[in-house]
C-alpha cells in the first residue's frame, strides 16, 4: 500500500486544495442548517435568512394530502420521517447525527404548526436524536410550534403545569399560549440583548408587526432555568387581548454548558420575511444560534506506537472509537516528550475502505482545521503520513477529516441522498503517533 508523506503542507498546492474543498464554510459539519418541515408543521422549502447569510441547508417537507376532504398524512409520510430522523439500515444514526452522535448540521430550524402532533410524529428515536444533537453541540431555532417544542410542557387552562412527553425539553422550562391567532405583534429587544451585536434594528430596539399565530411565551422569570436569556419581549400596549402578554418573553435563548448548542425559541413568525427588520431579526437569531455551537471534544490521547482503531458503529455506543462521518473532524492529542527528534503521524484505512477521501492535520492549537493547521496531508490516497522534525515538547493536536460526502436530490419529501450514501454509517480508520 502506497503511503503519501509530508512534513509541512504550506505549499501553493496545499492552499489550492484548501480553497477547492467543498463544505469548508461549515468547518466540520456536513451543512449549516437542517429545516424540519415534517408532519403537522409548515412544509417550507426556503428560508430567507439562510439565503441572506449564504448558509447551506437541507430540508424535510411533508405536505398533507386530502382524505375525505380533510388534510391527512399517510403511512409513507410517517415512515419516511421516522427513518430520516430516527435512523435506518442505510443511516443508522439518522440524518441529524454523525455515527459518534456529534451534530451533522450546525443548526436545526423547526417550523411552526402543531407542536404536540409533530412531537408525537417524531417518535422516541427522533426526539432523542434531537436532544442528543443539542447536547453534543448542535444549535436550534424554533418559531411558534418550534418554540413550544423546546420546553418540557405548558401551562394548562386549569392553571396546572403539564409535562409533555412529546415535547423535546431542550429548554428545561415551560410555555404558555398567547391565545392570539392570525395577528401581528410588536417586539422589543432588551437593551442588553446579544442580538444587538448583529443588527441595530433602526436604533430603537424594536421590531414592528411580526406575524403571530397561536404562539407562546416563556412562563415568568421565577420558573426559568439558569442560563435563560430573554432576547425580545412582546409589546401589546393599548390592545385588548384574550390574554395579557405585554412584556412577556417572546424570544429567549438557552445554552446548558460549553459543549451544548444554543437553543432559541421564538413565539412569533419572522422566518418568512425576505427584507427589513423582520429579516434582520431572523438572521440575528440564526447567527446567535450558530455562534453558540458547542466546543468540540477530544477523542483521546494517541500513545507512542499504539494504533488507535476508530472502527465502532453507532450501535456499539462507544463514541471515542467510532467511525468518522462525511465532512466531520475527529480530534486527538499527542503528548510530545522533550528532546523528540521526529514525530510521525500516520493514517491507515481498513481493508476494503481505501476509496474514501480522508485527510490528516496537526497543530499546536486545539482542534486544528485544515485551513489553519500547521501540518497537513491532503493527498488523494487514504493512507498517509505527516513527519514533524524536532517537534515542540508538550501537547500536539491531531485532526482527521472525512471529505467524502453524499449528493442531494430533490424529492416530494425535500432533500434525499444519492451517490456515496455508504459514508452515512461512517468510515473506519486507524491513526497512530510514533516518536
Amino acid at each position: 500500500m502506497r503511503i503519501e508523506k509530508t512534513i509541512l503542507c504550506g505549499t501553493m498546492l496545499g492552499l489550492a486544495l484548501l480553497n477547492a474543498l467543498p463544505g469548508m464554510a461549515q468547518r466540520g459539519y456536513y451543512k449549516d442548517i437542517f429545516m424540519d418541515g415534517g408532519i403537522s408543521v409548515s412544509s417550507r422549502t426556503t428560508l430567507p435568512s439562510a439565503t441572506a447569510l449564504n448558509l447551506t441547508m437541507d430540508y424535510l417537507t411533508c405536505s398533507p394530502h386530502k382524505l375525505n376532504g380533510k388534510s391527512a398524512y399517510n403511512a409513507a409520510d410517517s415512515l419516511f420521517q421516522l427513518e430520516l430522523l430516527g435512523g435506518n439500515a442505510m443511516d443508522e444514526n439518522g440524518i441529524l447525527l454523525y455515527p459518534d452522535g456529534q451534530p451533522r448540521f450546525r443548526m436545526i430550524f423547526m417550523n411552526g404548526g402543531g407542536a404536540a402532533r409533530h412531537g408525537v410524529s417524531l417518535g422516541d428515536a427522533g426526539r432523542e436524536n434531537i436532544r442528543t444533537f443539542i447536547r453534543n453541540g448542535g444549535s436550534y431555532v424554533g418559531s411558534c410550534a418550534g418554540a413550544f417544542l423546546t420546553s418540557k410542557g405548558a401551562l394548562g387552562k386549569d392553571g396546572n403545569i403539564y409535562h409533555t412527553d412529546c415535547y423535546l425539553g431542550i429548554w428545561p422550562g415551560h410555555t404558555l399560549s398567547t391565545a392570539l391567532s392570525d395577528s401581528r405583534t410588536n417586539l422589543i429587544l432588551d437593551s442588553k440583548s446579544p442580538l444587538l451585536e448583529y443588527y441595530d434594528f433602526g436604533g430603537d430596539c424594536r421590531v414592528d408587526s411580526v406575524y403571530h399565530n397561536n404562539g407562546c411565551y416563556a412562563l415568568p422569570d421565577s420558573a426559568w432555568p439558569k442560563q435563560t436569556e430573554v432576547l425580545l419581549r412582546y409589546d401589546t400596549q393599548g390592545r385588548e387581548l384574550k390574554r395579557e402578554i405585554d412584556g412577556q418573553a417572546a424570544v429567549w435563548a438557552y445554552k446548558a454548558n460549553e459543549y451544548a448548542g444554543r437553543v432559541i425559541a421564538c413565539g412569533s413568525h419572522p422566518e418568512g420575511n425576505s427584507s427589513g427588520e423582520k429579516l434582520d431579526l431572523m438572521c440575528a437569531m440564526v447567527r446567535y444560534a450558530l455562534d453558540g455551537n458547542g466546543t468540540p471534544r477530544l477523542k483521546g490521547e494517541l500513545k507512542n506506537g499504539e494504533p488507535r482503531e476508530m472502527t465502532c458503529r453507532t450501535s456499539d455506543k462507544n463514541p471515542d472509537f467510532t467511525r468518522i462521518g462525511d465532512r466531520q473532524y475527529h480530534y486527538f492529542m499527542v503528548q510530545v516528550p522533550k528532546g523528540t527528534k521526529e514525530l510521525i503521524l500516520s493514517l491507515q484505512p481498513l481493508l476494503g475502505y481505501s476509496d474514501y477521501s480522508v485527510y490528516l492535520c496537526a497543530g499546536y492549537e486545539p482542534f486544528p482545521k485544515m485551513e489553519d493547521a500547521g501540518f497537513r496531508n491532503l493527498s488523494s490516497t487514504f493512507a498517509k503520513e505527516i513527519r514533524i522534525p524536532n517537534p515542540k515538547a508538550g501537547k500536539l493536536y491531531v485532526s482527521v477529516f472525512c471529505n467524502t460526502t453524499v449528493d442531494t436530490v430533490a424529492s416530494p419529501y425535500g432533500h434525499q441522498y444519492s451517490g456515496r450514501v455508504d459514508v452515512l454509517n461512517g468510515v473506519p480508520y486507524i491513526v497512530k503517533a510514533e516518536f
